[in-house]
């Protein structure tokens, strides 16, 4: 070992040792990393039946094929040859937040670099970049990062799920096999999501891969007992090929301590907003459930003036308004608007909206193309294909070859020209197909470069309109995930709009992103995706602490819907420099049916709690309210909300608590807790929580 080198990113530490061959070893990582000043290499034994020379099992990103029999985070070939790599030479240079770690495989003709960067937030990040120096080079596997777990009994945290229901919570022990995640479904995806967590006694290490295609998550048991994770793209077979000085530039992986500190990233690091700051986020109106492809001028006029007059901030006109876009068979790629339904272009349409004071958003699918369609009937050459093999429809659509620069030419002159046009500030951002036979012009797989090929173009799109801020959307939640989000402001968090569905989604989705950025809608009732019918109250209290928009026709409201529905807005907007704050939000475990979140500072906090489906105990628990530490004193708490709440039975002393007459100390508050009336299924309940003036 040649050098110690340590990182720390608040209270996360990576403690690196630097060999004169192989690769670097993790001697620590996590909240109470060791120094490692007494670690050397003569105090480790060779293993036994194993090589007569010692070596370390915890390094970053091993290498198979001299001695390492755990799985590989590198391998590549050169025509058969070459298979194994010994790096060497390895130095450290830092440059402020970033140390970078080089060295070279001298046989090979390889060259590794290994980019660290401690953020001011408490996340490490981590990328990997492999040089070829000879002759053609096919990088069969190159993760972005390794981390090395605690010792001690560990649970593995996961998410499943399936299109409308992502986020789903699993877990599992971390025993002695491999735990492996592969993603091939061309996007980030609805059932794998590249983010786990693992608990080991006290601590509760979250990882993600920043990386909107193909990924591979793999738990490894070493010959030890010790874990590593690896995170980084999958590849297909001979996808990655390196000529000779070309490089391979891996995604970032990214660690830390809790999820607020991935909140903190995302607000403080990742985001890119337009002038440099996050105004408040516009309450929307999606027409997308309340008119699908059926748009007529004088009706989605109506329905802005009702949006205007709920308080909604932005109206996003969906799917429909292009080609001869009647139905989902035909028009994706033809990116001019419809003059059967706009004969005057959308002008007329944008500028009532403008006028109402709202902002006007659309919608784009850019890497989709219909069959029926202009631009395939003139390019049929431009989808994603393999020779000899049927093109397979998914929603009735195949998927734009992005990597081809005349395709990324043509969709950026197409989506610039309408945003040159018009006063539009928003763009949603539709991927509605898992991508298949990912094939190029040159016949080899082009699912990497397809997804650098998306970056590309929304980054000339940002460039190009700075003030337009864009989402991500890929048939809801499939595409949620750090590398998108450098080039985008909002995830539609689910095509699930039933509020009881949403719960354990948006739970699960704030395990990686902050409530602003995660869209969340009051929809219709009987809901469009499961029919299930649900109070305006509950879909509202659901709905209320993230991005918040409405998607339904609001001409179709009730009166008594439209008055609760615009109290509801109004409250939103009363809350929400609470709710978005930094470092103000918080989520506790479900328990027996019940979700409780919200947000908390020094001189306020807001409960949300809502039931599920069934009611499992006779009576609630307490409620243990999470409050600002070292406070003396006396909180009063109330329920804010337009509409009774529901409950089953409730006590003369729990209704002059919901008035406001009663006050708690702090540890009243997170030690006992409130005891709130038992909520009937599917009903929830808001709390605000203020200091009494005066009062201690």
């Amino acid at each position: 070992m040649t050098e110690i080198v340590t990182m720390t990113s608040g209270p996360l530490s990576l403690v690196i040792g630097l060999p004169t061959a192989g690769m670097p070893e993790i001697i620590s990582f996590g909240l109470k990393a060791a120094t490692g000043r007494i670690w050397r290499d003569d105090m480790r034994s060779s293993r036994v039946n194993g090589m007569d020379e010692a070596g370390p099992s915890a390094v970053l990103l091993p290498t198979g094929g001299l001695g390492y029999f755990g799985w590989p985070a590198i391998s590549g070939h050169r025509d058969g040859r070459d298979f194994v790599l010994q790096f060497r030479d390895w130095k450290a240079r830092h440059d402020g937040s970033t140390t970078t770690l080089h060295a070279v495989d001298p046989v090979a003709a390889i060259e590794i670099a290994i980019n660290i960067c401690m953020s001011n937030s408490g996340v490490l990040s981590m990328s990997t970049f492999l040089t070829n120096r000879g002759a053609e080079y096919t990088v069969d596997r190159c993760m972005a990062a390794s981390f090395l777990l605690p010792q001690g009994e560990a649970t593995l945290n996961y998410f499943t799920g399936m299109w409308g229901r992502e986020f789903q919570s699993r877990s599992c022990r971390v025993d002695h096999s491999l735990w492996l995640q592969e993603n091939r479904r061309g996007r980030t995806s609805h059932d794998k999501p590249p983010l786990i967590s693992v608990e080991v006694g006290t601590q509760n290490l979250l990882f993600h891969l920043g990386w909107s295609g193909n990924h591979v998550i793999a738990v490894d048991v070493l010959d030890d007992g010790r874990r590593l994770v690896h995170l980084g793209e999958l590849f297909e077979p001979g996808e990655i090929r390196l000529k000779r000085g070309a490089t391979y530039s891996s995604p970032v992986a990214y660690a830390c301590s809790d999820d607020a500190c991935f909140h903190a990233f995302v607000r403080d690091e990742l985001l890119l907003w337009p002038k440099g700051i996050m105004k408040p986020r516009p309450v929307m109106l999606n027409t997308w459930e309340g008119n699908y492809f059926d748009h007529r001028l004088d009706s989605l006029k109506a329905q802005a003036d009702a949006a205007a007059a709920l308080g909604i901030e932005r109206f996003v006109l969906d799917d429909g308004w292009f080609g001869k876009r009647d139905d989902d068979t035909t028009s994706l790629g033809d990116w001019t608007v419809d003059s059967r339904k706009y004969p005057d272009g959308l002008t007329p349409l944008v500028d009532h909206v403008i006028g109402l004071g709202m902002e006007f958003g659309i919608w784009f699918e850019p890497e989709m193309v219909s069959p029926q369609s202009d631009l395939f009937r003139a390019h049929p050459e431009w989808v994603l294909q393999v020779d000899g093999r049927p093109l397979l429809l998914s929603r009735n659509q195949l998927v734009l070859d992005l990597s081809r620069p005349e395709v990324g030419e043509y969709l950026y002159g197409a989506i610039s020209a309408l945003l040159s046009k018009h006063a539009i500030s928003y763009v949603k951002w539709d991927m509605n197909r898992d991508l298949t036979h990912v094939g190029g012009r040159d016949g080899t797989a082009r699912t990497s470069a397809q997804t650098q090929a998306v970056y590309t173009l929304m980054h000339r799109i940002r460039s190009a309109f700075p003030h337009v801020e864009i989402e991500s959307c890929a048939s809801g939640g499939g595409r949620i995930d750090f590398g998108v989000l450098r080039y985008t402001h909002r995830v539609w968090t689910s095509d699930c709009t039933d509020a009881l569905e949403r719960l354990e989604i948006q739970r699960g989705a704030s395990s990686l992103l902050p409530p602003e950025i995660l869209g969340a809608h009051i929809a219709a009732s009987p809901n469009h995706q499961t029919a299930r019918r649900l109070s305006l109250s509950f879909r509202a209290i659901v709905a209320l602490a993230y991005h918040l928009g409405v998607e339904l026709d609001p001409v179709a409201l009730s009166e008594d819907d439209r008055v609760e529905l615009s109290r509801w807005i109004k409250l939103h907007k009363d809350l929400r420099p609470l709710l978005h704050a930094p470092d103000a939000q918080f989520r506790m475990a479900p328990e027996d049916g019940r979700y409780v979140w919200g947000a908390a500072d020094n001189d306020r906090m807001a409960v949300f709690v809502a039931q599920g489906p069934q009611m499992v105990a006779e009576q609630p628990p307490p409620l243990r309210v999470p409050a600002p530490q070292h406070d003396d004193r006396s909180w009063r708490v109330k329920a804010i909300h337009p509409a009774e709440p529901d409950f089953i039975r409730v006590s003369d002393m729990q209704r002059r608590l919901l008035r406001g007459e009663l006050s708690f100390s702090i540890p009243d508050l997170t030690e006992l807790g409130l005891p709130l009336p038992m909520l009937r299924p599917e009903s929830g309940l808001i709390l605000e929580l203020e200091p009494v003036a005066g009062v201690h």
